[in-house]
């Protein structure tokens, strides 16, 4: 989100939510931008206006309670959703219809020259032989995942992958797109043996031996990958935003000053946001890289399990 849209969020929260001595709640402006709500801040016009999410009545099914009332990060992630739609739909209609016979040109170039990337040096070199059947997964992961991240960045944004539950969700995903093509690339058999596994040529007690130990070693390291998938991108993507609302927290601290220091640590504070600031764009697009490349390797290395 734009700087200006930060500091005037933050004043707004600080002071609202201010110490008895006057002081700013800067605790209270980060969890308020960075953890998840049932309302949305936005700004028309230099009018401040809060919209606060409808509220559903949880539903009871047997043991569980789910509640389907729509929150910030989830509204946000349609929004990343609708942009893919958006974007990429019109132009698989035009590939379809104006370049048959002729190369594509513009934006269509452009998406083309990515998706063929994708295809040839993240997808095909990870996974091999079958590779192009799990290109529009990969490339759905990549371009949701940096749409959710670039959201962020937006005034009044919000970051969904700021959300461990979001990650999540994209982890297990995966996890389970993984693990069904290493059971149809491997058989039930060959599946089973990327758990219970011992190194051929051991004799019985040996063989023996090896499977109590590898076993939980192998079985835990299909639950470790989702997990890293997860953590990682919901670390980076929450720790770039805690920096820069820390260090824009530190021109709230320091108002009561002198105007010399004031002005100082203003300056520097936000000289260094607006370097992280576009150091953030960066890290979007590499952790949603990351993100896809990941999950290639990982289904690569359970179809060709040897």
């Amino acid at each position: 989100m734009s700087l200006l849209a930060l500091m005037q969020g933050g004043a707004a929260v600080a002071q609202e939510n201010g110490g008895a001595d006057g002081s700013p709640d800067l605790q209270g402006m980060l969890t308020h931008h960075l953890l998840d709500g049932a309302e949305i801040e936005f700004e028309v016009l230099g009018r401040g206006f809060v919209w606060h999410l409808p509220h559903f009545d949880p539903v009871n099914i047997g043991p569980l309670t789910i509640d389907l009332s729509p929150t910030k990060h989830v509204v946000f992630m349609f929004f990343a959703a609708i942009l893919c739609l958006a974007i990429f739909v019109p132009i698989g209609r035009a590939m379809r219809k104006k370049y048959e016979d002729r190369a594509p040109s513009g934006v269509a170039n452009a998406v083309e020259a990515m998706v063929i990337y994708f295809r040839d040096e993240v997808v095909r070199r990870n996974i091999g032989h079958g590779a192009d059947a799990y290109t529009g997964y990969i490339l759905t992961l990549f371009f949701f995942i940096l749409f959710m991240n670039l959201l962020g960045l937006v005034p009044f944004g919000a970051t969904a992958t700021g959300n461990f539950m979001v990650t999540g969700a994209l982890a297990l995903v995966t996890f389970v797109v993984t693990e069904i093509s290493g059971m149809r690339a491997l058989g039930f058999s060959g599946y089973m043996g990327t758990i219970f596994y011992a190194p051929k040529g051991l004799n019985p007690v040996g063989t023996a031996i090896m499977l109590v130990i590898l076993t939980p070693v192998e079985f835990l390291g299909k639950l470790t990958k989702p997990f890293a998938l997860m953590i990682r991108l919901f670390a980076n993507m929450m720790a770039g935003h805690t920096l820069v609302l820390s260090l824009l927290g530190l021109i709230f601290m320091f108002a009561g000053g002198s105007a010399l220091i004031t002005g100082g640590v203003t300056v520097a504070s936000l000289g260094m946001v607006s370097g992280i600031m576009l150091l953030e764009v960066f890290v979007a697009f590499l952790q949603a890289y990351i993100f896809a490349m990941l999950t290639a390797v990982f289904i690569g290395l359970i179809r060709h399990a040897h």
